[in-house]
């Protein structure tokens, strides 16, 4: 089934395997995409991926910029930019979306106008420090609560980012939902502790994202895709899981895909093994129970084997998404299709010291298997 063509609403898939995302900040000072992101991402297209997920992009001027050469879709020469991306990967017979991505708490202190402020549900300072991967040193700040119009602020930076993802080409839209960033720390009962109707119970700590997905739903075109991705853990604290279990999932699934979600991304340290107890589903199965009929689950984290990815969808998610896999294998499809050797993922070859794309990764000409 990996390799049975399928659909995702109206946009043609030749297979069940995509790109996740992944932070490369390889943008321009100023936001703009580059010839070199092209050959990147239309690598993987023409290595047999049936769609592509980009990495995170700012959606405002305000605060949702995280890292260094982070790409945007805030101004016309951000749309201008992508343009170049985005016919690169059709022009490979691939889909892409982009994803929409507010950093919150979890900000690399980017720009520096900001005198490193930060916004997130709650005034409460992430675990650990920044990456110097990504422009980042030391501690994060504590950020400052995010007011009502601080959110009105960032909702419609997500419609504006989601409408000029229209007008650039892409095929859709990924909202960030996962990871620790900042619709995902609504979901966090350590991070959101709010008192008003965005914090408390299940049903409130999903109000504002299911808020942000429906903003979106109603901006753009019927056929443009929009999806979000979810997970339990986060950047800054790799074992946080959801206190009500199960029951969050549930809440947290039917509303956004109510919301108007077409699909689900989950992801989590291995998508194969149960989230919620011994015995009970993983997030992407979670997902599977409790979205409506149309919305459709992807799954991602260590499906990088033929094996895993296999399990994912015996398991009943619809695509599955791979990262340090394809990073290693930008040819992953075509490799697994053909029965080939799938190479190792060496993080030194790719994300050390600095997670900028490196002049070997423009290459479809996948690292030798024994790395």
């Amino acid at each position: 089934m990996l390799f049975d063509s399928t659909s995702l609403g109206e946009v043609e898939l030749d297979n069940r395997v995509g790109l996740a995302p992944m932070t490369r900040v390889s943008a321009t000072a100023d936001g703009r995409a580059t010839d070199e992101m092209a050959q990147y991402y239309a690598k993987f297209a023409e290595g047999g991926f049936s769609f592509l997920v980009t990495e995170g992009v700012y959606t405002d001027d305000a605060y949702s910029k995280g890292y260094l050469n982070q790409p945007g879709l805030v101004t016309a020469d951000h749309v201008d930019a992508w343009t170049s991306v985005i016919d690169a990967v059709h022009d490979a017979g691939s889909a892409i979306f982009a994803q929409l991505m507010h950093c919150g708490a979890q900000t690399q202190g980017i720009p520096p106008s900001q005198d490193d402020e930060a916004i997130a549900p709650s005034p409460v300072q992430p675990n650990g420090e920044k990456s110097e991967a990504y422009g980042g040193s030391g501690p994060y700040p504590v950020p400052k609560e995010a007011t009502k119009e601080d959110l009105e602020t960032a909702r419609e930076g997500f419609v504006t980012a989601a409408q000029n993802a229209d007008d650039a080409g892409f095929d859709g839209v990924e909202i960030h939902g996962a990871n620790g960033y900042f619709l995902n720390e609504f979901l966090s009962t350590t991070m959101n502790q709010r008192d008003d109707e965005y914090g408390g119970d299940p049903s409130n700590r999903v109000r504002y994202p299911a808020e942000v997905v429906s903003a979106i739903a109603d901006a753009v075109p019927e056929e443009f895709i929009v999806g979000i991705r979810v997970s339990q853990t986060m950047v800054t604290d790799d074992e946080y899981q959801w206190p009500e279990g199960e029951d969050a999932a549930e809440v947290f699934f039917e509303e956004l895909s109510a919301a108007g979600a077409d699909y689900i991304h989950t992801t989590e340290p291995d998508a194969t093994t149960p989230t919620f107890g011994a015995d009970g589903p993983t997030l992407a199965e979670a997902a599977v129970e409790y979205v409506t009929d149309d919305t459709v689950v992807i799954a991602n984290g260590g499906l990088g084997t033929p094996e895993a990815a296999r399990t994912a969808i015996d398991k009943g998610a619809d695509l599955l998404t791979l990262a340090t896999g394809a990073l290693a294998n930008p040819d992953w499809p075509t490799r697994v299709a053909d029965g080939r050797d799938l190479a190792d993922f060496d993080y030194r070859s790719f994300l050390s010291p600095e997670a900028t794309i490196s002049e070997h990764e423009l290459s479809i000409d996948a690292p030798p298997a024994d790395n």
